[in-house]
């Protein structure tokens, strides 16, 4: 007979071998093989729950990164604000200041102008007395050289005080 057509004996003494075979590894080895299986089925369940874990924790995590984001960029947003009103402020408080110094000078340039005015009118008044009485003299002098015309002059002028 062949391998093709295999002997009873043949067939016997091979499922004997085989039926002691697997019952030395269903007595011996299958409980720790199953054990192993089932140990490793727990591992990777565990790994997988734990994977799940990590995952929805890296989740929570970016979404807290995201709002610690938004809250720092709207902190930045209402400091620049505040910033910009606090320049806005001390850059109004300048002008109004300088607009103040500004008007304060121009008073006291105008108050000096008039001042100086008054100065310069007085002048001139004393200088047009000055010079008016010097003329006076000076065509008083020429009128009055000769002593009639001085005695004719003093009687005119006696004559006009009862009058005022």
């Amino acid at each position: 007979m062949g391998l093709v057509s295999p002997d009873y004996g043949l067939l016997f003494w091979a499922l004997l071998s085989f039926g002691i075979l697997l019952y030395i590894l269903k007595k011996f080895a299958w409980k720790p093989i199953l054990q192993a299986l089932k140990n490793r089925e727990d591992s990777i369940a565990r790994s997988m729950r734990m994977a799940e874990e990590a995952r929805q924790e890296l989740l929570k995590l970016q979404e807290e990164n995201k709002l610690m984001v938004e809250k720092a960029r709207l902190e930045r947003e209402k400091e620049l604000a505040e910033t910009k009103a606090l320049r806005e402020k001390i850059i109004a408080e300048a002008k109004d200041e300088a607009r103040i110094e500004t008007q304060k000078l121009l008073d006291k340039a105008r108050l000096q102008i008039q001042l100086e005015r008054k100065q310069a009118k007085k002048e001139l008044y004393v200088n047009v007395a000055q010079l008016t009485l010097n003329l006076a003299e000076k065509i008083l002098r020429s009128q009055l050289q000769d002593r009639q015309k001085q005695q004719e002059y003093l009687e005119k002028l006696i004559e006009e005080i009862p009058k005022n």
